[in-house]
């Protein structure tokens, strides 16, 4: 089927040249990591933030991901009023907590609603790594099962769209308890018979690619992206060995049957428009 939607494509893992500047690798720059050139003055680059010369995709904000993907006018936001607190008095938290909202402009890590892709009703749930990283802590958590909840509740597909460095330390085995929290409501939720699709962008790590991240009926990853529980660096340390080349990337999940299919940003809306349509069987909501 996803041959039918995409087409026979071979994807090159696009890694970040040794010569760019590290800063490159934020959403605000405007030189591209891979082949060092500027980019921003393209509309396809303002868009989607894809390089259109050697197609790296830059990181992009929960919001503009939502803007991207769903129908104009159509995404109401679910549970944001919900923030994190610093329940173990964990040192420097709130200073965190409050450094992160200002530069991120978001409460939290993770941004959930009601949305129309395509004209098919979907509960939306994307993650945010300019606030602290994407970390996981309980509100992440709690926000991820209220979504499975919400779609459960209305009878539709759950879409969730991972950007993460892992569980948040500074919440301690309350962070990591979410592993477990969301995969047994994602249980619940394949027992209710209904699609959940996740998208791996990078980097989608840690307590995240080991619990709701990689549960889904179909997953999708953006090209390039790193997904894995350790990063390779820590796994070739430890383990003393030479890891194989494109290690934790897109494709090679994709090779060994971790992915689904590797999806471009400008052709993502359109493949989750085409699932969601056979999923309903060609009915809009």
């Amino acid at each position: 089927m996803f041959e039918n939607v995409l087409g026979k494509k071979k994807y090159i893992p696009l890694t970040p040249s040794s010569k760019a500047d590290p800063s490159a690798l934020s959403g605000n720059q405007k030189t591209c990591p891979v082949c060092i050139r500027l980019k921003s003055g393209q509309q396809s680059f303002a868009a989607e933030r894809v390089c259109p010369a050697c197609k790296y995709h830059f990181p992009m904000s929960a919001w503009e991901r939502i803007d991207h993907l769903t129908d104009p006018q159509s995404f109401e936001e679910l549970d944001k009023d919900l923030v994190s607190i610093n329940i173990l008095d964990f040192p420097g938290y709130d200073e965190k907590l409050k450094a992160a909202a200002k530069n991120s402009g978001l409460k939290e890590a993770i941004i959930c609603g009601k949305a129309m892709i395509g004209g098919y009703q979907t509960i939306l749930a994307v993650m945010d790594s300019s606030f602290m990283m994407g970390s996981m802590g309980s509100v992440v958590g709690e926000k991820v099962c209220r979504a499975a909840e919400k779609a459960m509740e209305l009878r539709i597909p759950l879409i969730i769209i991972t950007a993460s460095g892992g569980a948040r330390m500074q919440e301690g085995m309350i962070s990591l308890m979410q592993m477990a929290k969301t995969s047994a409501v994602l249980k619940k939720f394949h027992q209710s018979g209904l699609l959940y699709i996740s998208i791996l962008t990078n980097p989608t790590t840690g307590g995240v690619s080991a619990s709701f991240a990689s549960l889904a009926d179909i997953i999708i990853a953006e090209p390039g992206a790193l997904v894995g529980f350790t990063g390779p660096r820590v796994i070739a340390q430890t383990m003393g060995q030479k890891l194989p080349a494109g290690f934790q990337c897109s494709e090679f999940l994709l090779e060994h049957g971790q992915a689904d299919l590797i999806a471009e940003r400008s052709e993502l809306k359109h493949i989750l428009q085409c699932i969601l349509k056979l999923y309903q069987g060609g009915s809009h909501a």
